[in-house]
């Protein structure tokens, strides 16, 4: 008996419906604003119990921020199909293009969502504090690239860190910019401002 195919299906369609859930959640949000919205009343919007609702979020918060549930282990995986011979800073940079698909889909959907988080301390706070536990996951990948099957070191966990203070210091001028900026263009120029210069000769 193949119970496996069967946990896979129950796995994809848990995540259907939770994205469904999260996308009611985030149309209530911005109609309504994060503080005046209860669970229950996401419940209510969404068709389905109180209960049912605390199967898929325990928080609010949590309602919000699925839509960057799982980014870091996509990125860490584009970070360590990079090239060997490719930098480590050049190869973070194109690996940050996973976060930008959303994006490139439905800038004005990606933009709604970073203005309701950037804009809300509660948000921004839980989002900041998830991207903290991404830095590991990118020192890692930096170290899976060198082949030598040990922990990260300092300089790639600094680099990890530098990347995604790259990524939340551009979405902040893109959003202040009200979607006018282009947001590739920004995150390049971010990675540029840190990129190892050349040393002069002596």
């Amino acid at each position: 008996m193949n119970t496996g195919g069967r946990g896979r299906t129950r796995d994809i369609a848990r995540a259907a419906v939770r994205a469904e859930l999260a996308q009611v959640a985030f149309e209530l949000f911005r109609r309504q604003g994060f503080d005046r919205v209860t669970l229950d009343d996401l419940a209510q919007a969404a068709g389905v119990s109180r209960s049912t609702l605390l199967r898929y979020f325990d928080t609010k918060e949590d309602a919000v921020l699925a839509a960057y549930d799982g980014l870091e282990l996509k990125v860490a995986a584009a970070l360590r199909d990079r090239p060997a011979d490719e930098d480590d800073w050049s190869a973070l940079r194109h690996a940050m293009n996973v976060l930008l698909e959303r994006h490139r889909r439905d800038p004005a959907g990606a933009l709604a969502t970073a203005r309701l988080v950037g804009d809300h301390p509660g948000l921004r706070a839980r989002q900041l504090e998830k991207q903290h536990r991404w830095r590991p996951a990118l020192a890692q990948a930096l170290a899976d690239r060198q082949d030598t099957s040990g922990d990260p070191t300092l300089a790639q966990s600094v680099r990890a860190a530098a990347a995604l203070d790259c990524l939340n210091v551009t979405q902040d001028y893109w959003i202040e910019s009200d979607g006018r900026l282009d947001l590739i263009a920004l995150l390049d120029e971010a990675f540029a401002a840190l990129a190892p210069q050349p040393q002069p000769q002596p």
